[in-house]
């Protein structure tokens, strides 16, 4: 019940902020919304940046958001950053109380990438520049968008999997947060590569939200529901390493977990052998990309649409390249 409450009580917050904004711009998804060609009023020599991030209690995050921080402070503009704890509500009126300040540019890293659309519009119509990063968002005009190849990174986790387990056997999914376009890609990119090995089957795939002690949880639960299985992709090093701990002794062994991201627990966790492995990301690559996109749309009046940032397979065999 109060699950629904929440919900309504996001769409309702999200709505609002829609109808705020003083021009909505068309429905296409992030990834193929150009450039602007200058048009936003705010690239007149403002140094005031905002970081809408999803949270800060996943460590990717954090790396993300101190990449962004440090980015901005070495080209002498300020970054506030604002942790909207996983909440679309929240992301909403932070978007809503930087349009207030008048900030030079938003960089926004989305709860929802549905939820997040009337909040970029928003922002649009306010002639502010809109950069999203890791995760795109599905309307509104974005000056940019700076991500990981989230789509590959599946493909290639699928690849691994398929390899550790003789290519054949029953295999679990562990879904990030729904809406999410991370989410989205993750698994795509995962079912496209998992179809070229017939003797795979997925017999289960549930959300943990990105969260460790939900794949704790959900893992135990599928777990339980599915004996034999041989292996599980989660969309996150922290879902995975809750499901580490559901496998418990059979980590490694019996089971194989293989994540996503790269983060020190979990690149740690490969070089233990109780994680197969994960897709590595580059965090602070990612924050400081959003921060220069920012800043070279502030400071010449276009950005560059799409950014792609290189994604790794990292096992056991070259995770020492990796460990911090």
């Amino acid at each position: 019940m109060m699950k629904k409450f929440h919900k309504l009580f996001a769409s309702g917050a999200i709505l609002a902020l829609g109808i705020l904004g003083l021009s909505a711009c068309g429905g296409t998804d992030a990834a193929n919304n150009g450039a602007s060609s200058g048009e936003n009023g705010n690239a007149s020599g403002g140094k005031n940046l905002v970081l809408l991030v999803s949270t800060l209690s996943n460590p990717f995050f954090v790396d993300l958001s101190d990449g962004a921080k440090a980015e901005a402070e070495a080209k002498g503009y300020t970054l506030e950053i604002s942790d909207a704890q996983d909440d679309s509500a929240t992301q909403a009126n932070q978007a809503q109380n930087a349009i207030s300040k008048g900030v030079s540019a938003v960089i926004i890293n989305p709860v929802d990438s549905d939820a997040a659309g009337p909040s970029v519009e928003a922002l649009n119509g306010a002639k502010i520049p809109v950069i999203a990063v890791d995760r795109g968002v599905t309307t509104g005009k974005l000056d940019s968008f700076v991500s990981s190849d989230n789509v590959l990174g599946g493909k290639l986790a699928a690849e691994q999997i398929a390899k550790s387990i003789g290519e054949k056997g029953d295999v679990i999914v562990l879904q990030g947060v729904p809406g999410a376009s991370a989410t989205r890609d993750r698994g795509q990119g995962f079912e496209e590569g998992i179809k070229a090995f017939p003797n795979i089957k997925v017999v289960a795939s549930q959300t943990a939200n990105f969260d460790r002690a939900e794949g704790l949880d959900v893992a135990s639960n599928l777990l339980q529901a599915n004996p034999n299985v041989k292996a599980i992709f989660a969309h996150n090093d922290e879902m995975a390493l809750g499901a580490l701990k559901a496998l418990a002794e059979k980590a490694g062994k019996d089971v194989f977990v293989f994540g996503f991201d790269g983060t020190n627990d979990g690149l740690q966790a490969v070089q233990d052998g109780t994680m197969l492995g994960t897709i590595a990301q580059q965090p602070k690559e990612l924050g400081k990309i959003a921060v220069d996109q920012a800043i070279k749309f502030l400071e010449g009046g276009k950005a560059d649409a799409n950014v792609p940032v290189e994604v790794k397979t990292v096992t056991k065999d070259n995770v020492a390249e990796y460990i911090k």
